[in-house]
């Protein structure tokens, strides 16, 4: 919690008008010595452990967390469980109080706490170190009113955390309490026997709530009622890349009207493992804002996973279909192949450029069946990773060179390669005459330039695709047609083009028929939200599909 320098006494000060101390450093005066002496039996150390497992313990454990920072240690509950599972742990908060009733917790329990008193908001004037893990626990964040020193202190969160950092923070569900009036299943949180945590008022600006022990002694906090998706989207705003939200410790889908949330957001680097080099030298990574959202998008947890459970880790384009029961990954082998085959002459002496590699599933085919020197380039760092590890695994890597970067500004010198390769990723792009321009650049004379990519088709009315356009962050999709004009335009012959239309509509319901039957698997690797999301858009493109509004196929042209 923050800076609560409070005051000695015993009894708190509201004023004539409590519900009208709506201020950030209220609670400075809120933890008087005497609540303080009771925080331990409301919170019942023993019920609260029971009921919450070792959620936290697994969730750091999981991410190779050593180094953990409490910054709202209250009492010391959280910090002594951490140290008895081995963690090494600092703790903050900002009420000398709390940290003095830690201290001797802690020491009660055999540890010696490293404890800091220290305001949130300005968190990195008295923390100068880097940490694993970042936790603001026991409904504390609630205690800021000011949505400015919301902001500051998460962005002080995210400041202490190192680059692969994760920050899990908690909340009462405010929104069942604004919405439907307070219930509460007394078993997470404040567990002790006898001792009631309940609002004395409640409006979109206050919740404030009055404990009352078996003594009789009663004491009050003014808290702002954080709603979850407000919570969530501030996470994301000063910076964490995916944040992934828990109803009392369970996936938020599994139960109804939770007594509280907790948040997970991990922390990403953005150029993380980014050969600077190579870049520097025949390219820039100043990426549109197309490509960068795209490459958001692909770098996030949710989407490396979902892709990887789905289509079985190695590709991630559209598939050929002979039967309904074609499985995805087999599906999208055959287009690999299909298009390997059209491609003349393809020899071990064959320089490819697969531009939106994704996982290089066709990079590794190319090697294992054609010998071909093949360069990966692709702009999420994450599937890059993967890609890397797949090749290595199958003792390839030699053969492909994995090259972090976008194709509206290929890294690789005029006329340097003879097939320039790609599987539905030129829609991301903001300039696709560009990323032609820069095709041709790069291909020696006679090369090839072989692509699928979902398209609108011909008859596609007006507005039709809006909803797969929000979803994807695109203002349109390119057609055949356009294709064809732009290749001619810039000296392409074309070779070949085949009409695949009816394997989009085909694809996409197999991805979501594949989503619906492995949910119970998806939902422990990937949000409920992304999820959700997805659902919603492959429907779209399912629907689109079937109605003749988009178009897909194989594109082949060649170089003059």
């Amino acid at each position: 919690m923050i800076q609560k320098a409070t005051m000695p006494g015993t009894k708190q000060m509201y004023g004539e008008n409590p519900i009208a101390q709506r201020k950030t450093d209220l609670y400075k005066q809120e933890y008087v010595q005497s609540f303080v002496q009771k925080w331990d039996a409301l919170i019942d150390w023993e019920a609260r452990a029971s009921s919450e497992g070792d959620f936290f313990i697994r969730i750091l454990k999981e991410r190779g967390v050593k180094r953990v920072l409490d910054v709202a240690t209250g009492t010391g509950f959280h910090s002594i469980r951490l140290l008895r599972a081995g963690f090494e742990v600092t703790s903050a908060d900002g009420s000398p109080e709390m940290l003095a009733q830690a201290f001797e917790n802690a020491r009660r329990a055999g540890y010696i706490m490293r404890t800091i008193h220290a305001d949130w908001r300005w968190l990195s004037r008295d923390i100068h170190n880097k940490y694993d893990a970042v936790i603001c626990l026991g409904n504390s964040l609630t205690h800021l009113f000011s949505e400015q020193d919301r902001r500051k202190a998460l962005a002080e969160f995210y400041t202490a955390l190192k680059h692969d950092g994760v920050l899990i923070l908690d909340q009462r569900n405010y929104d069942g309490i604004l919405d439907e009036g307070f219930t509460s299943k007394h078993v997470y949180y404040y567990c002790g026997d006898n001792v009631s945590a309940e609002p004395e008022h409640v409006d979109e600006g206050l919740a404030r709530f009055k404990y009352t022990f078996p003594d009789g002694a009663t004491f009050h906090l003014n808290m702002y009622p954080l709603r979850k998706e407000y919570t969530r989207r501030l996470m994301n705003e000063v910076g964490f890349q995916q944040v992934k939200t828990y109803a009392d410790f369970q996936e938020t889908h599994k139960v109804e009207d939770p007594d509280f949330y907790v948040h997970v957001a991990e922390k990403l680097y953005k150029n993380e493992e980014r050969p600077t080099t190579i870049m520097s030298k025949f390219g820039n990574l100043n990426y549109s804002t197309t490509v960068d959202t795209a490459r958001d998008y692909y770098n996030s947890s949710d989407a490396d996973r979902f892709y990887a459970t789905i289509w079985g880790g190695e590709d991630i384009h559209i598939g050929l279909y002979v039967s309904d029961n074609d499985s995805i990954f087999d599906a999208s082998r055959r287009t690999v192949e299909k298009m390997a085959a059209s491609i003349k002459d393809l020899d071990s002496t064959t320089r490819v450029l697969d531009i939106g590699s994704g996982y290089g599933g066709s990079a590794r085919h190319l090697v294992r069946q054609y010998g071909c020197q093949v360069g990966c380039l692709n702009l999420s760092e994450v599937q890059n990773k993967r890609n890397r590890a797949l090749n290595q695994k199958e003792n390839i890597s030699l053969a492909i060179n994995v090259i972090d970067g976008n194709f509206e500004s290929i890294p690789m010198p005029d006329g340097s390669v003879d097939v320039v390769w790609s599987q539905d990723a030129i829609l991301h792009s903001g300039n696709r005459e560009k990323v032609f321009q820069e095709v041709h650049r790069v291909l020696a004379k006679g090369g090839q330039f072989i692509f699928t990519d979902p398209m609108k088709s011909a008859t596609c009315p007006p507005d039709v695709l809006q909803p797969i356009l929000d979803r994807i962050h695109l203002d349109s999709l390119g057609s055949i047609e356009y294709y064809r004009q732009l290749a001619v335009q810039l000296g392409f012959q074309e070779i070949r083009i085949e009409d695949l239309s009816e394997n989009l509509a085909a694809h996409y319901g197999r991805v979501l028929q594949e989503l619906t039957a492995q949910h119970h698997a998806l939902i422990q690797v990937c949000t409920e939200e992304y999820l959700a999301s997805m659902k919603v858009g492959l429907q779209h493109w399912v629907q689109a599909g079937k109605s003749g509004h988009l178009s897909w196929g194989i594109l082949h042209f060649q170089r003059d």
